[in-house]
């Protein structure tokens, strides 16, 4: 059983940055996949990023390629989400999910965090 913590969301500005941290549980982080996804009030969640268990691969969505950044450390068993260039349209709540073996670009995740919050005002 993999548990998963996000932080870091908060309330932002139109232009501004926020960084999001998971942190895993999962002393075998380095096996899982893991994606960030959102869900904004009455929207079904949606997938914004993946990276491979490696990291030396990544994915995004197309609504926030070149503004955001998914990282991860295996050190430390926690995987981020660099957000820079923010728009209200990104206040969502932000989960990060865990999935062993390779990445997908889907809700076939098997593991997931309770979500923060991210606003961005206008």
């Amino acid at each position: 059983q993999v548990q998963l913590v996000e932080s870091g969301g908060g309330l932002v500005q139109t232009g501004g940055s926020l960084r999001l941290s998971c942190a895993a549980s999962e002393r075998t982080f380095s096996r899982y996949a893991m994606g960030w996804f959102r869900q904004a009030p009455g929207k079904e969640r949606e997938i914004v990023a993946v990276i491979s268990r490696s990291g030396g691969s990544t994915q995004y969505a197309d609504s926030v390629e070149g503004r955001f950044t998914i990282s991860r450390d295996n050190a430390k068993n926690t995987v981020y989400l660099e957000m820079n260039s923010l728009e209200p349209e990104d206040t969502a709540v932000y989960y990060c999910a865990a999935r062993s073996g390779t990445t997908s670009w889907g809700n076939d995740y098997n593991y997931w965090g309770q979500g923060t919050q991210v606003t961005v005002s206008s």
